[in-house]
Order: C-alpha cells, then structure tokens, then sequence
C-alpha cells in the first residue's frame, strides 16, 4: 500500500537492534504529539529497501547512516536538523572467545569476515583490517541480516571475525557477549547518524530542531532517549552534513 502523502513518512536506518523497535515506535509517538502532526514510522529490514523507499520518495524525515548523508543531500534534498549528542559511531571486531587472535594482526589469509548490509561499518571494517594486510582478495565476506546473526556466525564458526556498530556489540545479551573477544574497537570520533529531513518537512525544519533539543528537558523524552541510548540531541547545521560526507568519501577512497 501506497504511503498517505498527507501524513509524514519517517524511518530509521536498519543498522539498529531489534531490541530498539518498540523504543523507536515511542519516540514516534513522543515526536508526533509534541508537534502536533501525524507522523508515520516505517522499518525496513535491509538498507536496499529503505533506499528503494528513498527512491520513490517515500521518506520525510529519516534517522540515518552516515553512509547515506551524501545520497540524501546531493541527489534526494534532504536537509540535516540534529545528531547525536556525545556518540559517534565506532566500529568494534570481534572474535569467539575460543580464537587464538587476540589482535587484528593474529588474522590471517583466508580470514572469513561476518558482517551485516551496514555500509559504513563494512567500510570501516575493512581499513580497520589493514595492519593485517586482509582486503577483499583475500578475505571472503559473510553477510548477515542482523548482528546477533554475526555473533552467531562467530559461535558457530561460520566466521573467523566479526564486524559489529558499536552500540549494537553493546547490546548483545551478557551471555553472547561473553563469548566474544573484541580485537580492536575503531576511535575516529566524528561519525554519526542524523536525524534529517526531506523537500516536504523542510519547512518545518527549525520546529523539529527546537523539539528534539528540549527533549531531555521532557521526563517522558528523557525516558525515550535513554532507551535509545541516545545522551540528547544537538543542532546539525549543513556544513557539517557536508564535512561528514567529505569524511566518508575519504574513507571509502
């Protein structure tokens, strides 16, 4: 079924655990009443069918990727309102508990890497695996829908390594976490998600921004953010939407 253009679509970048859904439904519900509109939370499964929705202009306002922050500006005219407060995006790789790697440079040819569709994390990954002289000729990739999919990929030993968001390796229950050694965990600092918005919300820009600052200031946003694991909000001006893609193409290069 076709969207209601009359209600705002937003989504979410699917690199988050299935854990946060019903957090992210809340914070749906906490933004639709603070600003007084309907607003539709749509998930996706995989990155390929958020872009497809993207593609069909189907997404108004969008938590995402900083893959994506090229894409969204420079070809759909999204426009960004606010990040994170103090939680950049790292990278962390495991390996089981069992291995006998205890550093990226114990990894050798033939190194089977689990990872999911999460692009920037796959390009981290693979400079991350460099001081081991590991590429693409000589690494074979696992891809897996979900994170707890690669864990279990390492525990079942479909995989040598594993190649987790950090917040999402946070998040593994005690017990598989327990089971996993992390070899490295990136410090790059500036890379994040953001929450933007379309052509069609863009005049409501500065509103969104206004509301999901204060948010912590709500005992009941508060609470949203925590379950997020989301410290606050902070203003995201376009200039530093374009040095996060000048960052990323970078890093890709």
């Amino acid at each position: 079924m076709a969207p209601d253009r009359n209600i705002a679509q937003f989504s979410v970048s699917p690199d988050f655990g299935p854990e946060l859904i019903a957090s992210w439904f809340v914070f749906n519900t906490w933004l639709q009443r603070r600003v007084g509109r309907p607003i539709h939370l749509e998930l996706f499964d995989s990155f390929t069918d958020q872009r497809a929705a993207l593609a069909a202009g189907a997404i108004d306002l969008i938590y995402a990727n900083p893959s994506d922050a090229a894409v969204l500006v420079r070809s759909y005219g999204f426009t960004p309102v606010v990040r994170p407060a103090q939680h950049p995006d790292e990278v962390v790789l495991a390996a089981p508990e069992t291995s006998a790697a205890h550093a990226v440079e114990d990894l050798g040819p033939g190194t089977r890497l689990a990872q999911t569709d999460d692009p920037d994390v796959s390009m981290i990954a693979r400079i991350m695996l460099e001081p081991a002289d590991l590429d693409a000729t000589n690494t074979t990739i696992v891809e897996l829908d979900t994170y707890v999919l690669v864990a279990k990929a390492l525990l079942d030993g479909r995989a040598e390594v594993g190649a987790f968001l950090d917040e999402a390796f946070d998040h593994l229950s005690p017990l598989v976490r327990g089971q996993l050694r992390p070899l490295v965990t990136s410090q790059i600092s500036v890379i994040h998600h953001a929450l933007m918005v379309g052509p069609r919300l863009a005049p409501h820009r500065d509103e969104l921004a206004a509301v999901l600052t204060a948010m912590g200031d709500d005992p009941a946003g508060a609470r949203v953010l925590a379950e997020l694991g989301i410290d606050g909000w902070q203003p995201m001006e376009h200039e530093e939407a374009e040095f996060l893609i000048d960052l990323m193409d970078t890093l890709a290069a």
